[in-house]
């Protein structure tokens, strides 16, 4: 392949600063991402020009604009690392996975809550058979008043009068 010239080196290497302080900025084209595909794209180089190249021997050299790669990510992780995400989708991912979490969460204690209040339920029906029976027996029971037997009912003794 036929090696390129300063000048078009000088002036891939502009574009490619341009495009990267657009990136860095949060400037986007649709359906892009700060990555190095998309800086390659919206400055017009090839993206083989970020990475290390072989020589015939079997050694490496540097690309091109590796040094500019190196830059970007350079560049970009300092700009994560300071909280600043220049990739809405980056953005977005974070808030998404913030929020699943928080959902989670909630989903956990309202199904610990469902299961207090079906324990509770249950408890509740129990008694209120228990109850029920009770007082169908007890009814029956005054359905036979033979079965019945009359207490002696005892005078009321009035607390305020005294005793003797």
């Amino acid at each position: 392949m036929a090696r390129i010239s300063d000048e078009t080196r000088t002036r891939n290497e502009q574009a490619i600063r341009g495009a990267m302080d657009r990136l860095l900025r949060g400037e986007l084209p649709p359906g892009g991402k700060a990555d190095l595909k998309t800086l390659a794209a919206e400055a017009g180089v090839t993206r083989t020009g970020f990475y290390p190249k072989k020589n015939r021997d079997g050694t490496t050299r540097p690309g091109p604009y590796q040094h500019l790669a190196e830059e970007f990510e350079r560049r970009l992780k300092a700009l994560q690392d300071a909280g600043e995400i220049p990739d809405p989708r980056d953005g977005q991912i974070a808030r998404l996975k913030a929020a699943n979490a928080e959902l989670r969460e909630r989903l956990t204690r309202r199904d610990a809550t469902i299961t207090e209040l079906t324990v509770f339920q249950t408890l509740a029906l129990s008694r209120l058979a228990a109850q029920h029976d009770e007082i169908t027996r007890l009814r029956k029971a005054l359905e036979h008043p033979e079965n019945i037997t009359t207490l002696p009912v005892r005078a009321r003794v009035d607390p305020n009068r005294p005793r003797r």
